[in-house]
């Protein structure tokens, strides 16, 4: 997995670890979350990064 992809990023949240992959899921696990990249477009919108935000929105698209 290459670790530095900011130009395919996908979260719209300004933080220091944009682009940052290996950085991003480190920092999302250690809070029990998941990154921005996980949800869809406007799954990721809300900021939202729990894991039962994640269920929601990926059993919303259908």
């Amino acid at each position: 997995m290459a670790c530095d992809s900011k130009a395919n990023c996908t979260c719209t949240y300004p933080c220091s670890r944009r682009g940052k992959c290996c950085e991003c899921v480190a920092y999302h696990r250690r809070s029990g979350e998941v990154p921005g990249c996980f949800f869809s477009a406007s799954g990721e919108r809300t900021y939202d990064r729990s894991i039962e935000h994640l269920y929601r929105d990926y059993y919303k698209k259908g």
